[in-house]
């Protein structure tokens, strides 16, 4: 269990009393979208420090903004927080939850001469708000009397008014360097009927208002956020001090999660689902957990991704292999073994007898012999994968090519004889070899001719076709989200399908999402989506290694 500055705080906190011995985080989402690798860091994070120290996290839902929201999202949420492995137990929670408190502390605080109804245009209050170089000025409504205040916001939740005619803001500090501490607006009008409550609000109070007086109510003692939050901080802290709420919860803050070749925006994520560039939030080629899930990734890999990167205040742009090098050692060890050609040509052993078959055996897993093993046809045809054969070797390529010998894993060595090409194309169409009799796998003479390459394949009797899905990285710049025109970057390799492939027989029973090591091509798993036993699609998690440094810009 590694350290970080937030586990220091805890630890300081429990040591002096300062929360009864108590620690309760949260992990707030809005749901107006799906959650990404980003958010994954907050909720390894927030329920990982609650079970580490035998607190609780809660889990809320910021539903403050009905313009927005759906219960897609809520659902998605909620699936992919328990996909993870985490559980909320009863402290499932809404903002809309209190509503109704969040209103009455702003009408005490309009009582006492700390709120007030603005009346300015959006634009006029942009205006007053001044720079960051410059103060702003207080707005002429800013001095109304609590009674007019009083009855203005009780005519606002009426719905006697229109959106933007008025807010709702806090009295503060115009002149504050803290451009957020400059009267902040609290509560807008927004004539939308909202997926909880229905029709019952066309008030909304805004998140930093809400949020605060939500982990008060739920006695929330570490608020966690992301280092945008920490110019937000004073106002939470005013929130909390001066409205009635029950407990004192104090907000931290640390460095939210950067991926090269990745975009977090939720509003980008959208607009590249809206604009067709992805099939949707759940594309395995999106950042999304959904999207991670479905391509391969497993809960384990995740976490262990989010642990190794740690917690910092300090930003820092992580390179993406990190995330692939979690997924492959978690897969290296869990996933089975198994055979695909992906894009096969036909091989003839011209020596096999015709019509005669026998087995071969091969390891579920090399390193868990308990595992057993699969059995594999082997036949007179075969089926290779076309680039394990070359017309005219280049140096160093150890496979097939005339007069080479191979072995054929699992099986026996067999020495290229011939071959046949398209005379049109130029395509080779068939390979002819001949098989060293004494050589199979498993026997006395397997070991008795010694051959540099090894190489996978199946019998043209039983080998089932596929469609393959190769993903790649979405996006060809290192940093998307800072380019301009980030569709410029898009990477039109990011998805090449694979009709013609041939798998095991044993990958029918493939379950939706469950992952195999496809000898010498990759780690792949069932499409959760497209994938049936009759028309089996298996998309490509990761590859064997990496490959990118030598592959990217081309």
């Amino acid at each position: 269990m590694s350290t970080n500055f937030i586990r220091q705080i805890i630890e300081e906190d429990l040591k002096h009393n300062q929360t009864s011995g108590r620690v309760a985080t949260r992990f707030p989402p809005e749901p107006n979208g799906y959650l990404h690798i980003g958010h994954a860091k907050s909720i390894c994070l927030n329920f990982g420090l609650a079970r580490d120290f035998e607190g609780q996290c809660h889990l809320r839902f910021d539903d403050t903004n009905p313009t927005k929201e759906d219960t897609e999202y809520v659902d998605s949420i909620i699936d992919t927080v328990r996909w993870l492995g985490f559980d909320w137990g009863q402290h499932m929670y809404y903002a809309s939850d209190y509503f109704e408190r969040c209103y009455t502390f702003a009408e005490s605080l309009i009582e006492r001469g700390l709120a007030y109804v603005d009346s300015l245009t959006p634009e006029q209050i942009r205006e007053y708000r001044g720079t960051l170089t410059s103060p702003g000025k207080e707005s002429p409504y800013r001095e109304r009397s609590i009674i007019d205040n009083l009855t203005l916001f009780r005519d606002m939740r009426a719905g006697k008014y229109q959106d933007g005619e008025h807010v709702l803001r806090l009295k503060m500090d115009m002149a504050s360097p803290n451009m957020n501490l400059r009267d902040p607006i609290i509560y807008r009008i927004r004539h939308v009927a909202h997926w909880r409550t229905g029709n019952a609000w066309c008030i909304y109070p805004m998140y930093d208002y809400a949020h605060a007086i939500s982990d008060a109510l739920e006695a929330i003692t570490h608020s966690i956020c992301t280092l945008e939050f920490e110019d937000h901080r004073p106002l939470y802290d005013w929130v909390v001090k001066h409205t009635e709420v029950p407990s004192q919860p104090h907000q931290y803050e640390f460095s939210r999660l950067n991926m090269t070749y990745t975009m977090m925006s939720k509003r980008k994520l959208l607009d590249l689902v809206n604009q067709g560039h992805v099939s949707g939030w759940n594309d395995p080629r999106m950042p999304t957990l959904v999207g991670l899930r479905r391509r391969g990734y497993t809960p384990a890999s995740i976490k262990t991704f989010c642990e190794r990167i740690g917690v910092s205040k300090a930003d820092s742009l992580i390179d993406v292999t990190v995330l692939e090098d979690c997924l492959r050692e978690d897969l290296n060890e869990h996933a089975p073994r198994r055979v695909a050609v992906l894009n096969p040509v036909k091989l003839i052993i011209d020596n096999y007898p015709e019509g005669q078959t026998e087995l071969c055996h091969a390891p579920n897993h090399p390193h868990h012999p308990e595992w057993g093993q699969r059995e594999l046809l082997f036949t007179r045809e075969l089926m290779i994968e076309r680039d394990d054969f070359m017309e005219e070797p280049s140096k160093g390529f150890f496979r097939l090519y005339p007069g080479a010998q191979v072995r054929l894993r699992y099986a026996y060595v067999v020495r290229c004889s011939s071959f046949e090409k398209d005379p049109q194309t130029g395509e080779i169409l068939t390979i002819h070899a001949e098989y060293l009799p004494d050589t199979k796998s498993g026997t006395a003479g397997a070991d008795a001719v010694k051959v540099k390459g090894n190489i996978h394949w199946l019998s043209s009797a039983e080998a089932v076709k596929a469609e393959i899905r190769l993903f790649d990285r979405l996006f060809k710049d290192p940093n998307p989200g800072a380019l301009d025109n980030y569709e410029e970057a898009l990477n039109p390799q990011s998805l090449v399908v694979l009709n013609q492939a041939l798998v095991e027989p044993e990958l029918l029973n493939a379950a939706p999402r469950e992952a195999f090591q496809f000898e010498r091509n990759g780690y792949f798993c069932m499409d959760e989506v497209d994938g049936t036993k009759e028309s089996p699609v298996f998309n490509r998690a990761v590859t064997l290694r990496d490959s990118w440094n030598s592959t990217k810009g081309k």
